[in-house]
């Protein structure tokens, strides 16, 4: 009786300890106001555990000589199954592509958690630990190396003539480089462009704003 407890005392335990690593990839992510935060990452990295440990100690009881087991089987589908819900927390609006990040952390969670599960106690500890710090000393501008980017914004003209040649002039001034424009004229309305452009390494989309403000021929812009 005493085993069994001591037994199932470790199971319960791995089960806390695996909560506690996936609670502290989740608060980096929530204090980033990400879509998964702390308590997605505690239920992943805890029901990684949870399967992980069924895998490998819950079938004990009906192995014998005539029937063989892999104990790796159910963990596997571990996996598969974060891989729907990674899937699912990429958004891709404007041709830009957000969520990666998250998706790989819960990834990862999982395999802190199957760590842990499994009676990898340190092997889960540091790897949670490098996750947080990944995410945290490589988000800080220091370490971001500055790369040319490309956005889609949408600008409305009014009808003039020289409405289009003054935003390809100011664009270009800029280096600005135009990748696709598809122009829209309204009636009575004025123009709408939809402008996928590539950015300097040293320019930010926002910017944008304070090139076209005092123009009057830029009624609005979005991005």
């Amino acid at each position: 009786m005493q085993e069994f407890l001591l037994t199932q005392g470790e199971y319960i335990l791995r089960m806390l300890l695996a909560a506690a690593c996936g609670a502290g990839i989740g608060y980096e992510r929530k204090n980033r106001l990400k879509e998964a935060g702390i308590r997605t990452h505690l239920i992943v990295a805890l029901g990684a555990a949870l399967t992980m440990m069924v895998s490998k100690y819950g079938f004990f009881d009906v192995v014998s000589e005539a029937i063989k087991l892999d104990p790796s089987r159910v963990a596997a589908q571990i996996v598969s199954g974060v891989g729907f819900l990674g899937a699912g927390m990429i958004f891709v609006r404007r041709q830009s592509v957000s969520g990666l990040t998250t998706a790989a952390g819960i990834w990862a969670t999982a395999g802190v958690g199957m760590a842990v599960g499994s009676g990898m106690y340190i092997v889960g500890v540091a790897g949670t630990l490098m996750i947080i710090l990944t995410q945290i000393v490589l988000h800080r501008k220091w370490f971001r190396t500055k790369m040319p980017v490309a956005e889609q914004f949408n600008v409305s003209l009014d009808d003039s003539s020289e409405a289009i040649d003054y935003l390809q002039s100011a664009l270009s001034e800029n280096q600005i480089e135009i990748l696709n424009i598809k122009v829209k004229k309204t009636p009575g309305k004025g123009i709408d462009a939809k402008i996928y452009a590539k950015f300097p390494k040293e320019y930010e989309a926002a910017e944008l704003l304070g090139l076209f403000k005092d123009n009057p021929h830029i009624l609005s812009i979005d991005f």
